[in-house]
């Protein structure tokens, strides 16, 4: 048995209960440097033990542990992603630092998706920070390479923007959008890059199919980021029906 798999897991439900702090946080103004979580409801500091990754939010039943008041699903979700997204690259890569960064940039888009979903904007410190780890991803030997993609995408989105809201006469695409952009370039490169684009945009179709009549207006950061993830994880599979679709 591969005991470094547990020590990557740990990482893992750490630094997704890290990105709760964040989620929660940053979007209400909450400072970074407050020592301590506390309870939305009750405002009472948690105790170390009510912060334990997963096994919490079993053991308090899903509920806070001095006002009872009910504690969100997304909290053990995002710990648990944490956990399988550490695990999964430390499989797929063999290499400690190269999952640490990876995994933390896709938690941080993970973040990033739920902070859109709730507030429709997200900040620009997290959307930087994963732009920043994206562009070392692949560690300093394709450093210039990586930069040279994501201002390729950025670049790219910008000029699709500039041209879209000319026509629209109206702003038709958000800046957080035009950052990830520069994240997808940096980690798939122009090929798989555009695929990425052009799936989340087939994602985003298709969740507008089941809300457009509900007067709901749809984020486009969770899409980004889940088709990035998904050819990430595919990128074979993709590379494969690029080559049969242009045989």
């Amino acid at each position: 048995m591969d005991f470094n798999i547990i020590f990557v897991a740990l990482f893992g439900a750490s630094f997704g209960s890290f990105m709760n702090v964040l989620i929660y946080r940053i979007p209400n103004g909450v400072s970074m440097l407050e020592p301590y979580s506390s309870c939305p409801s009750c405002k009472n500091n948690l105790k170390f033990y009510h912060n334990i990754p997963i096994l919490s939010y079993i053991f308090l039943r899903a509920s806070c542990g001095f006002c009872k008041s009910k504690i969100s699903f997304v909290y053990p979700l995002v710990e648990l992603a944490g956990i399988v997204l550490f695990c999964f690259l430390y499989i797929k890569t063999d290499d400690f630092m190269s999952t640490l960064i990876m995994g933390n940039m896709f938690l941080l888009l993970l973040g990033l998706s739920i902070i859109d979903f709730r507030f429709k904007a997200v900040p620009d410190s997290m959307n930087l920070l994963a732009l920043l780890l994206a562009v070392f991803s692949y560690g300093t030997e394709l450093l210039v390479f990586n930069l040279i993609n994501a201002l390729l995408f950025i670049g790219g989105f910008c000029l699709l923007r500039f041209i879209v809201s000319y026509f629209k006469k109206q702003e038709s695409m958000g800046e957080a959008d035009i950052i990830i952009a520069g994240t997808i370039g940096a980690v798939l490169g122009v090929k798989l890059g555009l695929v990425a684009i052009v799936l989340s945009s087939v994602l985003a179709l298709i969740a507008f199919v089941f809300v457009a009549k509900k007067d709901y207006e749809l984020p486009y950061v969770p899409f980004l980021s889940l088709a990035m993830l998904l050819v990430y994880i595919y990128q074979k599979q993709f590379l494969i029906l690029i080559e049969y679709l242009y045989a």
